[in-house]
């Protein structure tokens, strides 16, 4: 029996549990967009590839599967490179799939030909893999190598191009492989390190957990939350794995914008690191918070792509392998064997909460909005994280607003997305409703979102609250209106004082973006005090489907008054690290 190469691709994502499709349909694709739907997928087509691109990254990174993009011909593909760059810095495993011209057409020797560019040559150094379909019978071997190169080592996107002479042929429907029949899946550590492992952990006085973005985007919170139970010790996140594991909430500490997470690294004389590359956010861990006690202090290190150990830092014991593989084998090895509490861990706790109720307490002193001076955006983060409901996905996305989360947020969302390694705004709205529509779609789940944004990332894909409304998804976004890029105003002011000229980072504050919400048949909501913020997003929820809370807040304090930024600035210290 046969069936069209169209059909068979999307038999062959099935196999990878992928139930989603984004991208806006051309004569390429027109059929495989009819098909998945009669197979039971979630079909999304989004205002702007750029956008259905960074759909399908929040997917990947909420199932811990390969994701699915399509782009048409030319300008298309030329729409979806900024997602593809992203998937590239994020490690987001999305493969695009792109429409072309028949064939006989790219090898005409001629000028003026319409829609048409060589794609592959301008995608394949961004991608892992740039294949085509030439003929129908390497449809399987074509897609396979996509999801293995995308899936193997270091994940990140990969391009596969379809061209139009073979989008109605037909293959010889074989059997499907399995993912594991055709890749490494879910690859284990040799057994001699993971022993060598074992004994540096029950040697450790004050072990720590380094926790990366990888855990999160590779769904392996339940065994790393085995794992920490048995250590009994702190979990320390990195900027990009803000997510809070199940279970863990109380004793886990975001690196360098908590004093217990700094204390607990300079304590530490074993540091575990998983899914983490331990980039420049991280100080190679070796720099800054790491320099104190370094020469008693272990490392194991989990990483699933070889070429990457030893590269930032010496590891004592590195573990090759993928965590769904590793941190099982770690815990297996020590369930018979749990440790002692870490010494200081109850304390570590209290500080961390204190410390938290306490920046609460300071951002009240603050500007609210009902004197003379809008919300300061301290006020807005706590007041806005504090409604963050339960078991919800939290989506940030925005400048000097962001600055501001690390150190006030309120919320220990166990889903976080954000656009950390990369810092490509304006990622935030596709990101929410690609996340919510794969939760929905592959893992049966109806959560509600918060988009925490400003409004310069707002405005990058504003167009993308209609996919929102037209799924109905539980979506409020809260948006700090300052009416500029609030972070190169305060570099203007920096570099030259307040006074100066600011070219191009202001714009017209007319902008009302509860009444472009209900434009676009969503509910709005226009906040001035903060003592307002949690109740309109409490109506938001309740009114059901998509919404956008307009908050304005003070721009002089969102360009000038960044906390903590010097923190942040020594991500960038050019030269030192």
């Amino acid at each position: 029996m046969a069936v069209p190469v169209y059909e068979r691709i999307l038999e062959l994502f099935e196999a990878e549990g992928i139930k989603t499709l984004f991208g806006i349909p051309d004569p390429n694709f027109v059929h495989m967009f009819l098909e998945a739907e009669r197979r039971g997928w979630t079909v999304v087509s989004p205002h702007h590839e750029a956008a259905g691109g960074f759909m399908a990254e929040a997917a990947s990174r909420i199932t811990g599967k390969p994701a699915v993009a399509i782009g048409t011909l030319g300008p298309g593909l030329a729409n979806l490179m900024p997602a593809i760059q992203c998937c590239l810095v994020e490690n987001s495993p999305v493969i695009f799939l792109g429409g072309q011209r028949a064939r006989i057409t790219e090898q005409r020797v001629r000028r003026g030909r319409i829609q048409f560019v060589k794609q592959q040559p301008l995608i394949e150094d961004s991608v892992k893999y740039a294949g085509v379909i030439e003929y129908p019978d390497q449809t399987d071997e074509v897609i396979r190598e996509a999801i293995r190169k995308s899936m193997t080592g270091t994940p990140g996107p990969t391009y596969v191009e379809f061209p139009h002479n073979v989008t109605l042929e037909e293959i010889d429907d074989t059997p499907v492989l399995a993912p594991s029949k055709y890749r490494l899946f879910e690859q284990g550590a040799d057994g001699d390190k993971i022993a060598e492992a074992v004994e540096l952990i029950r040697n450790a006085k004050n072990p720590i957990l380094l926790v990366g973005h990888a855990v999160h985007t590779s769904q392996t919170g339940k065994a790393v939350k085995e794992l920490a139970d048995l250590i009994k010790c702190p979990v320390i996140q990195t900027s990009g794995g803000t997510s809070f594991i199940e279970g863990l909430e109380d004793r886990t500490f975001p690196y360098g914008f908590s004093e217990v997470s700094i204390d607990a690294v300079v304590e530490s004389d074993l540091c575990i690191a998983l899914g983490t590359e331990l980039g420049e956010p991280s100080h190679y861990g070796r720099w800054r918070h790491w320099v104190e006690n370094e020469a008693n202090r272990k490392w194991i290190y989990v990483q699933q792509d070889p070429t990457a150990i030893g590269v930032n830092r010496s590891y004592d014991v590195p573990l090759v392998g993928d965590l769904r593989g590793v941190v099982p084998q770690l815990v297996r090895a020590l369930k018979d064997t749990p440790r002692a509490e870490h010494p200081r861990l109850a304390e570590y706790i209290q500080r961390e909460q204190e410390a938290l109720d306490e920046l609460y307490e300071e951002s009240k002193t603050r500007s609210d909005g009902t004197g003379n001076v809008a919300i300061n955006t301290a006020r807005f983060v706590t007041e806005a994280s504090r409604a963050f409901p339960k078991d919800g996905i939290m989506i940030r996305d925005g400048g000097a607003s962001v600055i501001y989360t690390w150190t006030y947020n309120q919320a220990k969302p166990h889903d976080v997305l954000w656009n950390q390694n990369y810092g490509h705004i304006g990622t935030g709205l596709p990101y929410a409703t690609g996340a919510m529509i794969a939760d929905r779609a592959v893992n049966g789940r109806e959560r509600p979102g918060m988009l925490m944004t400003s409004d310069s990332s707002f405005l990058f894909h504003i167009g993308e609250l209609e996919v929102a409304v037209r799924l109905n998804l539980p979506l409020v976004c809260v948006v700090a209106v300052d009416n500029q890029w609030g972070l190169e105003v305060g570099i203007y002011r920096g570099a030259f004082g307040e006074g100066t000229a600011e070219p191009g980072v202001h714009w017209s504050n007319k902008v009302r973006f509860d009444k472009i919400a209900e434009g676009f048949g969503a509910y709005g909501e226009y906040v001035t005090k903060a003592e307002d913020i949690a109740p309109a997003i409490e109506r938001a929820y309740a009114n059901g489907g998509p919404a956008v809370i307009h908050v304005i807040i003070d721009p002089k304090a969102n360009a000038e008054d960044k906390p903590q930024y010097s923190e942040f600035r020594t991500w960038y210290a050019e030269g030192t690290q």
